[in-house]
């Protein structure tokens, strides 16, 4: 069975992200990983016990009423458990989420042995898969009660094939075998779908996405699984030859794993010198400062509303951060003069945006690319703005986002010269000015993020 998705999949340890599907990959994929690490919550926990306890039902009455022709002994029944728990501690990060190739040993287990003892072979792999990480504390024993949970996917395809008289896997029967496919998906998305639903309140449509992954790893491992099982028809031990590849996918797995973990890092050593760059802009300038962490707000519900990707949404909320960092350069007495600043001090104020791309871009990286959004947040909609005189969509999306919640952040606080204006009325300027200074989608989406 593949494996483990930021709001709740299959995986031994998984659990549900509240509201994953809008938050930045990095901060699910984090919150993935602390998830197995804490004790289930009483709600959670009673879910749980609920699909646990009728899985043991089920797989232990199939077992005792079901018959099968297939004899196999005793040594063969430890070698797929063990395989199967061996396979189940593969974990391979996909996307937010995360796969196991357990699928290699489960079809070959579906082919060779009493179907009807399957679900009790692959709930015994998944706990003896688990044993290191109870042994060493990595996991609360607590949550070993998922791994019933977990196992309900194996209860579909058995019962389709207990149903249809266990037949072999032979070309003639694989329309038995897809079925059998299909039930496991169907019972493995139930299962998990009815645990994130009574114990953590997610709604099931939103797993969809990320259990995606897990039927897509499936479905490639499957082929293979598949010849495995053939193989096997005469010494289903021989199983174990499937170890090497298994040994190959931990290796990758493992080498990802420390590619993302360097990622993260690097994405919070980005994200720390934004705040520190943030405070800079605050100790020089306690208004630009304040200001800037107020239209951080503002930009990311906006850019959720026009559908940013995550990418995207971390691109807006550094430019919201670091829009007026190029003020720092700007003489103080000009930055925070009470009265209207004379031509040749606006001509002087106006470089702040390309000073904000200079500094970035010696930073570089992401910081870098963000410069170049920095630069054109002062940019209008009609090609009046500065500094290059930008028109409509020429104007990156996330400048377009900045340069509304800038102006509406400006005009609802206190400034030197002038008092706040009401939100309404602020708003209701922003509209008139709509295709002129701001890009008219852009405004709409404020609007409703302000209406609530």
């Amino acid at each position: 069975m593949a494996a483990s998705v930021a709001t709740g999949s299959p995986l031994p340890e998984s659990g549900v992200l509240q509201g994953g599907a809008d938050a930045h990959v990095d901060a699910l994929i984090e919150q993935s990983r602390q998830l197995a690490a804490t004790p289930l919550g009483d709600r959670d926990r009673l879910a749980s016990l609920l699909l646990a306890v009728p899985f043991l039902v089920v797989s232990v009455a199939l077992a005792l009423i079901a018959h099968s022709s297939r004899q196999v002994g005793l040594w063969t029944f430890l070698v797929f458990v063990a395989s199967y728990a061996l396979a189940s501690r593969i974990d391979f990060e996909v996307g937010t989420g995360s796969a196991v190739p357990t699928q290699l040993v489960l079809v070959p287990m579906l082919a060779l042995l009493p179907v009807q003892d399957v679900p009790l072979c692959v709930v015994a792999g998944l706990l003896l898969g688990g044993l290191p990480d109870y042994a060493r504390g990595r996991v609360p024993i607590a949550r070993s009660v998922l791994r019933f949970v977990n196992s309900w996917h194996a209860v579909g395809p058995a019962l389709v094939l207990v149903v249809a008289g266990q037949p072999e896997p032979t070309p003639r029967n694989l329309p038995i075998y897809a079925l059998a496919f299909v039930a496991q998906f169907a019972f493995d998305f139930g299962s998990t779908a009815l645990r994130d639903r009574l114990g953590l309140g997610v709604s099931p449509l939103s797993l969809v996405r990320f259990m995606v992954w897990i039927w897509a790893v499936d479905l490639a491992l499957a082929p293979i699984a598949i010849l495995a099982a053939l193989g096997c028809r005469a010494h289903p031990s021989l199983v174990v030859f499937a170890l090497p590849l298994m040994g190959l996918l931990a290796y990758f797995a493992r080498e990802r794993q420390v590619r993302i973990d360097h990622a993260l890092e690097l994405g919070h050593a980005y994200r720390g010198t934004a705040m520190l760059l943030g405070d800079v802009v605050e100790a020089d300038d306690a208004y630009t400062g304040s200001h800037s962490r107020d239209v951080v707000t503002l930009v990311l519900d906006v850019a959720g509303r026009l559908g940013l990707d995550a990418r995207e949404q971390r691109d807006a909320e550094f430019a919201a951060l670091l829009h007026d960092i190029g003020k720092i350069k700007i003489p103080g007495e000009i930055i925070n003069k009470p009265g209207k600043l004379t031509d040749e001090e606006w001509a002087v104020m106006k470089t702040h945006t390309v000073e904000g791309e200079r500094l970035l871009s010696q930073i570089g990286g992401i910081l870098g690319n963000v410069g170049r959004i920095v630069r054109s947040c002062h940019e209008d909609w009609d090609g009046t703005g500065y500094p290059d005189g930008l028109v409509a969509e020429d104007i990156p999306l996330v400048a377009r986002i900045v340069r509304a919640c800038d102006a509406f952040s400006a005009m609802t606080t206190d400034r030197p010269y002038r008092e706040a204006r009401p939100v309404d009325e602020a708003l209701a300027e922003l509209q008139r000015c709509s295709g002129t200074d701001f890009d008219p989608a852009v405004v709409e989406a404020l609007a409703a993020s302000l209406a609530g």
